[in-house]
């Protein structure tokens, strides 16, 4: 079934203020683990409104579905990960043997 114009208008607004306060939080805060949880959560939530409300993946077959939820999940895990364990990530994936 496909959304309506103000459910899609709604999710839209909504993706906006999550976007703002990312880029607010990316202009005045300090970085550290709990600024990387927050931003990994915004993309997590924006990621998901995305995949669901205007790719409407959950009318797509299993083998659509469920990658592209997980690969929405995916994303903000990365975040986290490259956050804590950065300096070993890019040991273990470079292309040279420097």
């Amino acid at each position: 079934m496909k959304p309506s114009l103000p459910a899609l208008t709604l999710t839209w607004l909504i993706l906006l203020g999550l976007t703002l306060t990312g880029a607010g939080l990316g202009d005045g805060a300090s970085p550290g683990l709990g600024l990387t949880l927050i931003v990994a959560t915004i993309t997590a939530l924006k990621g998901g409104m995305v995949i669901e409300e205007f790719l409407e993946v959950s009318g797509a077959r299993p083998g659509i579905r469920y990658p592209v939820r997980i690969f929405g999940l995916l994303v903000p895990l990365c975040m986290v990960l490259v956050h804590l364990y950065g300096p070993q990530i890019a040991q273990l994936t470079r292309l040279s043997g420097e």
